[in-house]
């Protein structure tokens, strides 16, 4: 077992060094997958055989990367159509300087829900936000925890959100059934936060509106309601519970009609755009805030969720971490099994240091014990996303908070400001408590 913990220890410092240094996650990873093969080998496990296992664990992860190439795709055709930019026109216009913080985290809550990704909501709307918040003399570290928090609202229930995806393909759930569940738990953090954020809104209002960074958007875009079609493709196709690989599609069609038509961006340009990422080609200050995508953007994340699940093969094949397997198996009721899914979270996003691992390890290590339970499937994903999904955004050297930060060019002064993350988890643990003590008296 030292061997084991020795050899953590060393990909944390690994992936920790990685984070700060801005190097790709995937070459420690890589590097520690390595490792982690030789202490297969040091238990009597053939290298043809451990292999194997790596394999077959990174295997399962090809339906969820077909998914991710389209995440990339939609992405970058979103920006070329306008959809982005409009997204966040109409929500800056929403915005209210008397009630700032509030009205930042609920701006975030929107378009992260809209366009699925807490990265590319922080890239895009959170730095027209913050551009507002330090012009108007704002509390920097309020605004960024307000923007970050309402980034992964829809990061965690948004059917385009990878993570989501992600959850869905390891519980082997229905993305739609867990939204709703997700939609459900996450009403009482939702208004708790609502409440949070105006008391800190009254205590910190802002001078100046955000007109500046619509000037912009208009000089380069043309808007209007329709270049929001894309967007509402989703939506409704979303509520009748299509496919979500097929309202993707569709989605990626139509914003290419408004590419062309609106926008005018030529058909070449646009299938530029959705392999490479989207770059406006006009001299201005949005070159860098609307940017980015592709399906080449997510051949990095791809690899991540591969070799992750390799290390998950390897876990699962040789039994390693199966002491703390069988500590999360003994759990009896609905609340032991969240309580151990969110403390192996918050080990997992620690030593992880990325969304995509943790997930993929607190799956892992408390699977079994969801697996004799009635709905145990259903549980699995809705605790997943109210766990290791916000508790890795609230890890300083994660790179699901690190990130963030580093776009908003804020420091660690936003963490006590991430409510939002704080209460899915803590609030669930108490409403799940007293449910079962209602069950118990009955």
């Amino acid at each position: 077992m030292m061997d084991i913990l020795v050899s953590f220890i060393i990909c944390f410092f690994m992936l920790i060094t990685s984070v700060y240094r801005g190097i790709f996650v995937g070459y420690p990873l890589a590097v520690g997958l390595i490792i982690f093969i030789f202490c297969a080998l040091k238990r009597g496990y053939k290298l043809k055989e451990t292999l194997r296992m790596a394999y077959n664990g990174g295997k399962k992860s090809v339906t969820i990367l077909q998914i991710f190439v389209l995440i990339g795709a939609i992405t970058a055709i979103w920006m070329a159509s306008g959809t982005v930019s409009a997204i966040v026109f109409y929500g800056v216009e929403f915005l209210n300087p008397h009630l700032f913080i509030l009205s930042a985290f609920l701006i975030s809550c929107i378009v992260s829900f809209l366009i699925g990704t807490s990265f590319g909501t922080v890239g895009t709307v959170g730095i027209a936000l913050m551009v507002v918040a330090r012009g108007g003399g704002e509390n920097i570290g309020a605004a960024a925890g307000a923007i970050i928090a309402g980034a992964y609202f829809g990061d965690r229930c948004s059917p385009m959100s990878s993570s989501a995806n992600l959850v869905a393909f390891l519980t082997d759930t229905d993305i739609y059934d867990n939204i709703k569940n997700m939609i459900k738990t996450s009403i009482v953090p939702f208004i708790l936060s609502i409440i949070l954020y105006t008391i800190v809104s009254m205590k910190f209002p802002v001078s100046t509106g955000g007109s500046g960074i619509n000037n912009e958007i208009i000089k380069v875009f043309n808007i209007n309601i329709f270049v929001l079609l894309p967007a509402f493709i989703i939506f409704i196709l979303s509520l009748l519970k299509i496919n979500v690989k097929t309202s993707m599609f569709f989605s990626i069609i139509c914003a290419v009609f408004l590419s062309i038509f609106v926008q005018h961006n030529s058909f070449v340009e646009n299938m530029k755009y959705i392999i490479w990422g989207y770059s406006i080609k006009q001299n201005s200050s949005l070159s860098h805030i609307i940017k980015g995508g592709g399906i080449i953007s997510m051949l990095k994340t791809s690899l991540v969720i591969f070799i992750s699940s390799a290390f998950s093969g390897i876990f699962e094949g040789t039994g390693m971490l199966s002491k703390i397997e069988n500590y999360t198996k003994k759990s009896k009721s609905r609340f032991d099994l969240f309580k151990n899914t969110v403390i192996t979270s918050i080990f997992t996003s620690i030593f992880g240091c990325s969304q995509a691992l943790s997930v993929i390890l607190t799956h892992m290590l408390n699977s079994k014990a969801y697996e004799n339970k009635k709905s145990g499937k259903s549980y699995m994903a809705v605790d997943l996303e109210n766990s290791a999904i916000v508790v890795s955004a609230i890890i300083p050297w994660n790179i699901a908070l690190l990130l963030p930060m580093v776009n908003l060019n804020a420091d660690n002064s936003c963490i006590p400001y991430l409510f939002y993350l704080y209460l899915v988890p803590v609030t669930n643990l108490a409403i799940i408590k007293i449910k079962n003590k209602v069950l118990e008296q009955a």
